[in-house]
């Protein structure tokens, strides 16, 4: 081949690039459809996995992750009958039953203390195992056997979270919005000349406005990034074109001073684009509101007055505190001015290893987010009712882990007394375990397994089905201890921490702002103050939720752009995630940075809190509890992070206290259920609607 046909070849490659981004949109929505089908076909009560799936030409596997109530015999019970044994209080399973990262210790079998019926350590060897459907469908870590594993529990050397010696400075911030062209600068309110609101027209707008300079532009409505969606195959590679589109006299910042942040950061709803003018010190971030709070028409100057407030309120908590530009920036930097001064933790606390933050991060997921679609649930619903947990992660962060992890392995688990096994259980902990359902089980799943998709999760309940999997001390408490029957825990491998508050004066202070604004809320009689208010109080929530969501520190994402003419350049590792006829957009992971402020592991620990309180809760006040377990079988349609819908109304007690379930939504029957996310989000602001035409508060 020669120069010519080289460069031809490459023309063409271009060509067929752009048609298979294309395609796979497409593709995309044709799986989606496919996957709806399925999902119907299984309310079918002859239906059978061995038959759908050539039909729609996936594995068995793949049919029954959809629609797990078609799981034939051999998948959906893996363990073969197993002979009756004594109780004793441990009995360890066999090694060659484990996986081969999983043979370095046997596993003691658990189920709950309390019960009359299962011991707490049941006595029964596990029979050699068939793969499952969910091991089948991704596999998740295991930290390696030895030494080489129990380095992973050392503590990252140099780097652990310590109070700051310095004060955050305030930027100068407007707020925009871009469909009508009106800004707000401190007490003015100005109006713009915005053409198509493109980055540049936007940033030559507003500092000819206001000459002194301007540090931080929150869009409040408008969405300038999505004006040209249509063009797109994906919302990100219209909102990737539109930060990188050029803009004369500015170019992509690249960081300044201790503020690490640089590039632009591409989302598809709350992008941010970073700039800094050519030749120039000046900085200034373009963003969007929406990373705070959920707008309702609410003009400039509602929002401005929210930041306002949200300010003055958390400044009677923290003298020093400022408003960056996003809540999880905010959240993370007012924690590290409440780490103690003096006493045990005054040296800071220690971040974990690479190897271990790693795991956290393949192995503990964040919200459950599960539809049960029929036959688990009535083809027709006689009503759909939405129960939300009222600022949920708040209720979870009065105990979290401390100090570097001891790791217990199955045969350390296995000598210790039935006592001790429960404390840790109820412990922060992250543990492996074998889960078997148990036989008589007609209810939700109780624990994640892993499921098709990067750290995606679903909760098997079909009676009979082992897996393997990792999960939270809270999450296996539950499984043991719940109200209907105790499930079978086998213990693989665990990491363990000591009980501490690291979290507890962080979330005291924003737990007593959020209520303060909550108050002004109700209380103010001024229509827009009140609005302002509300805003503030849902600003707090994002600090606390988001504040929380940093701390897991996910591996960083590189965002670059290369010319066309020159995409030799792309990086080899580099996934393209957008491309115009100038430029294209790239992405590659570089691994976790030296975040001093990196702890997955109290991320880990409220997530898993979070998860078994929609399952069981107690209200001792009330002498009650609340959850999916505390309903009748049939009657859960869907888990939604914070959420349940359900089928029936509940009596559950409601204090306007962080986790007290709050009613949201109730849409009467008879009504379909609903078999996609699209339906159901349809249902619930149909049912929101509703229930606020009724008059009853929300």
């Amino acid at each position: 081949m020669d120069a010519q046909s080289y460069s031809t070849a490459l023309a063409d490659l271009r060509t067929v690039r752009d048609q298979i981004k294309k395609t796979r949109a497409a593709l995309a929505k044709q799986e989606a459809d496919r996957d709806k089908l399925i999902i119907q076909m299984a309310s079918y009560t002859k239906a059978k996995a061995e038959r759908i799936a050539p039909a729609a030409g996936l594995g068995v596997a793949d049919v029954v992750a959809l629609a797990p109530a078609l799981a034939p015999e051999s998948l959906a019970t893996h363990d073969a009958p197993q002979s009756a044994a004594e109780p004793s209080t441990i009995q360890a399973t066999s090694e060659a039953a484990l996986p081969p990262l999983q043979q370095a210790a046997a596993a003691p079998a658990m189920t709950a203390a309390a019960r009359p019926a299962p011991p707490v350590v049941s006595a029964e060897p596990a029979a050699p195992q068939a793969p499952s459907a969910a091991q089948t469908l991704r596999d998740l870590p295991s930290i390696p056997a030895g030494a080489s594993g129990d380095a992973w529990l050392a503590a990252t050397p140099g780097l652990a979270s310590t109070r700051p010696n310095f004060t955050q400075q305030a930027r100068s911030t407007v707020f925009l919005d871009t469909a009508t062209g009106v800004l707000v600068h401190r007490s003015q309110t100005l109006r713009l000349d915005l053409g198509t609101a493109s980055a540049a027209e936007i940033l030559t707008a507003v500092f000819h406005t206001i000459p002194e300079g301007v540090e931080r532009i929150y869009i409040t409505a408008g969405d300038p990034w999505h004006h040209d969606a249509d063009r797109f195959p994906y919302l990100r590679d219209a909102v990737a074109a539109w930060l990188n589109a050029p803009a004369p006299g500015w170019r992509t910042d690249t960081g300044r001073g201790r503020d690490r942040m640089a590039g632009h950061f591409v989302h598809a709803r709350n992008p941010v684009g970073r700039y800094q003018r050519e030749g120039g010190e000046q900085h200034v971030e373009i963003r969007s509101v929406g990373e705070w709070f959920d707008l309702d028409g609410d003009d400039p100057h509602t929002v401005r007055d929210a930041f306002v407030l949200l300010w003055q309120a958390l400044r009677r908590h923290w003298d020093d505190a400022v408003l960056m530009g996003s809540p999880s920036q905010t959240g993370r930097d007012l924690w590290t001015r409440t780490i103690p001064q003096r006493g045990q933790h005054a040296d800071g606390f220690p971040v974990l290893s690479e190897e271990l933050r790693g795991l956290l991060h393949a192995t503990a997921g964040q919200g459950r987010n599960e539809l049960l679609a029929p036959p688990r649930v009535p083809g027709q619903l006689p009503q759909l009712v939405e129960y939300d947990r009222t600022f949920a992660y708040a209720k979870h962060t009065w105990k979290s882990p401390v100090g570097a992890p001891r790791r217990v392995t199955a045969h350390t688990f296995a000598t210790w007394s039935e006592k001790d096994q429960m404390r840790a259980l109820y412990g922060c902990g992250h543990w492996q375990v074998r889960v078997t359902v148990p036989d008589t089980w007609n209810h939700v799943g109780l624990l994640p397994a892993p499921a098709p998709g990067d750290r995606a999760w679903h909760y098997p309940a079909t009676p009979g089905t082992t897996f393997t999997t990792w999960a939270g001390g809270p999450e296996i408490y539950t499984a043991l201890t719940n109200p209907i029957t105790p499930w079978k825990i086998e213990i693989l491998d665990g990491i363990l921490w000591e009980d501490g508050k690291p979290l507890d004066d962080w979330a005291k202070k924003l737990k007593e702002t959020w209520t303060n604004l909550s108050a002004q809320a109700h209380f103010q009689g001024n229509p827009q103050q009140a609005r302002a208010a509300h805003l503030a109080s849902r600003a707090v929530r994002s600090i606390l939720l988001y504040g929380i969501g940093s701390f897991a520190q996910r591996p960083r994402m590189v965002t670059g752009t290369t010319p066309r003419a020159m995409e030799r350049d792309v990086p080899a590792d580099a996934e393209i995630i957008g491309f115009d006829d100038a430029l294209i957009t790239w992405q590659k992971p570089t691994g976790f940075a030296r975040d001093p402020n990196a702890h997955p592991e109290w991320a880990a620990a409220i997530w898993s809190a979070a998860r078994a309180a929609l399952l069981t809760q107690r209200h001792r006040d009330d002498d009650t509890y609340a959850g999916a377990l505390h309903t009748p079988p049939g009657n859960v349609v869907a888990f939604r992070t914070d959420a349940l819908y359900l089928t029936q109304l509940q009596n559950w007690p409601y204090h306007h206290q962080p986790g007290d379930y709050l009613l949201k939504g109730c849409l009467a029957g008879p009504l379909p259920a609903p078999t996609t996310e699209e339906e159901l989000l349809t249902l619930r602001d149909t049912g929101r609607a509703a229930l606020t035409a009724t008059g009853r508060e929300a």
